[in-house]
């Protein structure tokens, strides 16, 4: 009896060794499999960055670039950057950080490499899918909506939404300052175009069918449409600014990027992006001027030259909000406009009116020479060109 115990907790005790060994290279196996899915997982990690930075159109030197600050800036998966507008600004916003930290950045080829991340940058953002929708009938118009009403051998209009319900929509009766004559519109066709904001412009055909009073404003019914044409998208992401800058009026052949080093006509910008921008003056305007306006980001100038495509004059404040369509920009200029668009420039706390350009800037971009009259920063000269622009783009009427 004592014999047979003895060689049971023999046999017992060799069965449990038996376990725990099986245990020890069960656990050791895992761990080598788990450890070589771990290194395999990270190696087809940095493939897939390649693949998808091949397929963005980044060169192997731009993509190797990327790598390095995807790394520096702790980003786990890299391939990311090419989905996430998040992490692609992690990255932007080290590698202007570096230039800064380097003194470096204003060459030729790192310009061009920014100019790419931010047209991808642009890209990420338009293929959301609330960049994708717009509108498909006038009954989603909203309230307060600008209009413009084309009248077919009379002239073109503005004009604003009073009031939208699903029967029809009632707008303010249209001005034209420049066509004053008596005029009836009830039973008049007309084409009316607006622009959506964060969308896109629009066009739709329409009847009037009563002429009214509506909420204390003389206005007009028209008939809804099931048809509206969409003729133009958003090409650029604009950004409120509150800014102050100078305004000049360009000559035709003038440079667009000829830095003024001399005051203009000081104005607020409200709004910019990399295609143009909206500018507040005070008095009235007229569209059609080419202007140049010169501010200050990331303490550097910026100079954006264009046309103005429309104004808008409130009488009260007596002030016009300009909006311009910027000509094509220098690289640097436009990436420091982007860099402030997508909110990825270092904080720019100088709000300076920069129209004293430095001497090693002046090396690098074309500057006009000043005059001999030198200008501080309290006040605009007496005859200077804000009072020579003035007088041409802000008539007194």
């Amino acid at each position: 009896m004592n014999s047979f115990k003895k060689n049971n907790k023999i046999q017992i005790g060799v069965i449990l060794a038996v376990f725990i060994v099986i245990l020890l290279l069960f656990g050791s196996g895992f761990f080598i499999i788990s450890r070589k899915s771990k290194e395999k997982g990270k190696k087809g990690s940095t493939g897939s960055f390649f693949v998808k930075g091949k397929e963005a159109g980044f060169s192997n030197q731009e993509l190797e670039m990327l790598n390095q600050f995807a790394s520096k800036s702790n980003i786990e998966d890299k391939s990311s950057i090419f989905s996430s507008q998040t992490q692609l600004d992690i990255c932007i916003r080290s590698i202007i950080s570096s230039m800064k930290m380097s003194g470096g950045g204003n060459d030729h080829e790192t310009q061009n490499f920014l100019t790419k991340l931010y047209d991808f940058r642009k890209a990420i953002e338009f293929n959301k899918p609330s960049n994708k929708h717009g509108i498909s009938n006038s009954r989603q118009i909203n309230e307060g909506q600008i209009l413009k009403i084309l009248v077919g051998g009379v002239g073109v209009f503005k004009s604003q939404v009073v009031k939208n319900t699903y029967q029809y929509m009632t707008i303010s009766r249209p001005v034209n300052t420049k066509n004053t004559a008596a005029f009836s519109w009830e039973g008049s066709k007309i084409s009316v175009y607006f622009w959506r904001e964060d969308d896109a412009g629009y066009v739709f055909d329409s009847n009037v069918t009563d002429e009214v009073f509506s909420l204390g404003i003389s206005s007009l019914k028209i008939n809804h449409s099931e048809a509206l044409f969409r003729t133009q998208k958003r090409s650029s992401i604009r950004i409120k600014l509150n800014k102050p800058a100078f305004l000049y009026l360009a000559e035709d052949r003038e440079l667009s990027y000829v830095l003024e080093t001399n005051p203009g006509l000081v104005c607020f910008i409200d709004d910019i992006s990399d295609t143009g921008c909206a500018v507040i003056v005070n008095g009235k305007a007229d569209s059609g001027l080419r202007v140049k306006i010169q501010f200050s980001l990331d303490n550097a100038p910026v100079c954006m030259t264009g046309i103005v495509r429309s104004t808008n004059y409130n009488e009260k404040k007596e002030q016009s909000v300009l909006r311009i369509e910027a000509e094509n920009l220098p690289n640097i200029m436009r990436n420091r406009i982007l860099g402030e668009v997508f909110g990825v420039s270092p904080e720019d706390d100088d709000e300076d009116l920069p129209f004293r350009v430095l001497d090693d800037e002046a090396e690098s971009i074309s500057t006009k020479k000043p005059p001999t009259n030198n200008y501080n920063n309290s006040s605009l000269p007496t005859n200077s060109p804000a009072d020579d622009f003035a007088g041409v783009a802000f008539p007194e009427d």
